[in-house]
Parts: C-alpha cells; sequence; structure tokens
C-alpha cells in the first residue's frame, strides 16, 4: 500500500489505488448521484425504523408449557425442531 502525502497532487496511479480502496469497502459505499441530490438529514435518519419491515402473516410468539421429554423429542429431530414442531400443530387440527 502507498503513503499518500496530501503536500503533492497525486498521480495517476496513486488516484487509481485509492478509488480501488474506496470500491472495495463494503461498509462505505460510494455516493450515488442521487443520493447527493436529496441528502438526508440527522435527524430523518433516526425517524427510520430499523430493521426489516412488517410481514403480512408474522408468526406470533407465544409461551407454552411442555413436557421436557416432548421438548427433547422434536430437539432430537435437528436445529429446525421448532419449524417441524409448528407443522405438526398445523396439521393436528385435521385429524
Amino acid at each position: 500500500m502507498t503513503k499518500f502525502s496530501s503536500k503533492r497532487p497525486l498521480t495517476d496511479a496513486e488516484e487509481a489505488e485509492i478509488q480501488r480502496m474506496i470500491a472495495s469497502d463494503p461498509d462505505a459505499p460510494e455516493v450515488t448521484d442521487e443520493q447527493a441530490k436529496n441528502p438526508m438529514t440527522f435527524a430523518e435518519a433516526m425517524k427510520r425504523r430499523p430493521g426489516r419491515p412488517k410481514l403480512d402473516n408474522a408468526k406470533e410468539p407465544v409461551t407454552l408449557r411442555l413436557d421436557p421429554g416432548t421438548v427433547a423429542r422434536f430437539k432430537a429431530l435437528g436445529d429446525n425442531w421448532r419449524t417441524i414442531m409448528a407443522d405438526v400443530l398445523e396439521h393436528a387440527d385435521s385429524n
């Protein structure tokens, strides 16, 4: 990596290296022309809701007390045991 100095103009090679470093940083993408036309103030950014958008049919969190043996049998089915349990409960009403 080249050490850059502000006391002299950059060469084309140095400028190209700086642009490559900027482009390779996934946490600081360059501002597009459209974004530059409509800058957002800090207050506007704080009003935005963090996280994912709300789903139309979001799952509902519940608390359920089950026999330890029942939970152990579902956990033994793998990491997706909660999904399996939800499928079993979904199909239980059809019996």
